[in-house]
């Protein structure tokens, strides 16, 4: 999948391809076809940079459910031809995970889309995940024949139709079908379960990797491979010599991680910072120097785990560094500096933004770093992330951020937050936005009552307005 391309902030498709809360406040107060429009182009066209962990689907069916929105492009986007060429999910999953959310709300129609596509899409599991939270048993039920359909009675089908039921999210719609009667169901889905079963006894009965017998050497040869194979194994192999290596070892893994071959000394490099050597910290600086890619990624990586004072002392003379070293140092100061660092943290949040734009993975680091030591002056920066990054998620950082060090956050962004597509911005929201503003108790209460909200989101509202205290 492309990486999105972005519309800017100030625009409405910008705001709801963010899935900022002044999204669905613009979209309320635009002509209702061009709202419903840059609707359909967020769900048909993902924004999201990484859709494996940031929400959108439950901000986008709200929406739909506000704007009375027609799911006609939905339609079409789902059974139309492409689908049978691009089998990667995401080109479908945010529409269904909509769709889902809107069959919770009562939205018969997006109910009968989810399960005419189950029957015949590509990304058919995906859709019979959203059915088995939502849909009754005689709808699942109706779904066994033209599922198992898929698999063909022989065995590379059945061994497919193990992996699916292995792999399945939601087991509901298997169990049920498990119980039928009917052989060509029943029995088939039965035999699946116990194949799925056995499979995945085989592979706990056949782990793989170095085992405490073997020397560090044999480790680091391990560990080595991976890097040949173009997999990283230094994490593992790194926890290995936890248990390989004793007091008698650290010379030759200290001389690994000095001048070793790759996979040697990525892997020495971070067992000596997760024990916190007093040599680590040098080693890492002449790795950063000399090393190659992978080794200078490891080195800092390392780095930044180490919990010793002597670490923290070292972030503070390599801040000003203008290389990924001196970013490392910044991003541990921010997690384990002291009042004394607030400077260094928020000139490394300043050149992060002025150098790499709002959304540099640092940034992440450096945003929780200002709110956890209450940087006042770093709110300008704060409010420029929070209105520019694409990350939903780098957004809510700015917000708890913002609530720390910023006094016109809760008459401010904090309005807007309780409409976010994260729910964690949403309490965040939920506990600091001023309720002198109309549209505040209104979407208060609404997410008290709204059964799709998160728990922790309801928490935060009733703490506001629970029994015990005046109405706002």
């Amino acid at each position: 999948m492309f990486d999105p391309v972005i519309a800017p902030s100030a625009t409405l498709l910008g705001l709801l391809q963010r899935g900022r809360g002044d999204g669905t406040l613009h979209a309320l107060t635009a002509p209702r076809a061009e709202a419903l429009a840059a609707l359909n182009h967020c769900v048909l066209r993902d924004p999201r940079h990484d859709w494996q962990v940031e929400n959108r689907s439950l901000y986008y069916a709200r929406l739909y459910l506000d704007l009375s929105g027609e799911l006609d492009e939905i339609e079409r986007h789902l059974f139309d031809v492409e689908d049978t060429l691009d089998e990667c999910e995401s080109r479908t999953g945010l529409a269904l995970a909509v769709l889902g959310h809107l069959a919770s709300y009562g939205r018969r129609d997006a109910l009968e889309l989810l399960r005419r596509y189950a029957a015949v899409g590509t990304n058919w599991a995906w859709a019979l995940d959203e059915l088995a939270l939502r849909d009754d048993d005689a709808g699942l039920r109706a779904l066994a024949e033209p599922v198992l359909a898929r698999f063909p009675a022989d065995p590379e089908g059945e061994a497919a139709l193990a992996t699916a039921v292995r792999d399945a999210f939601e087991p509901r719609p298997w169990r049920l079908w498990a119980d039928d009667p009917r052989a060509f169901v029943g029995t088939r889905v039965r035999g699946a379960q116990e194949a799925g079963s056995f499979d995945r006894w085989q592979r706990q009965m056949r782990p793989s990797g170095p085992r405490p017998g073997w020397s560090v050497q044999a480790v680091f040869d391990w560990a080595q491979q991976g890097i040949d194979r173009g997999a990283a194994l230094h994490v593992p192999a790194a926890r290995c010599l936890m248990a390989v290596a004793g007091p008698e070892d650290r010379a030759e893994i200290v001389a690994a991680a000095r001048d070793g071959g790759e996979g040697a000394r990525c892997t020495a490099l971070r067992y000596l910072a997760d024990g916190n050597d007093p040599e680590a910290p040098d080693l890492i600086e002449t790795a950063v120097a000399t090393g190659s890619t992978a080794v200078v990624d490891a080195a800092v990586d390392a780095f930044e785990r180490m919990r010793s004072v002597a670490a923290v002392d070292r972030a503070r003379g390599w801040a000003h560094r203008p290389d990924v070293l001196g970013a490392a140092a910044g991003r541990m100061l921010a997690c384990r500096g002291g009042a004394q660092d607030s400077e260094l943290v928020l000139g490394a949040l300043r050149e992060a933004v002025r150098g790499e734009g709002p959304d540099a993975p640092t940034l992440w680091t450096l945003v929780d770093g200002a709110g956890r030591l209450g940087i006042a002056c770093a709110a300008p920066v704060l409010r420029h992330i929070y209105r520019e990054t694409a990350s939903s998620h780098l957004r809510g950082r700015a917000a708890r951020a913002l609530a720390a060090t910023d006094p016109s956050f809760p008459a401010g962004f904090a309005v807007e937050c309780l409409w976010d597509c994260e729910e964690t911005t949403r309490e965040v929201a939920a506990r600091h936005a001023e309720t002198g503003d109309a549209r505040v108790v209104d979407q208060l209460r609404r997410l008290a009552a709204d059964p799709a909200e998160e728990a922790d989101v309801q928490t935060a509202v009733r703490s506001r307005i629970g029994p015990d205290m005046p109405a706002v």
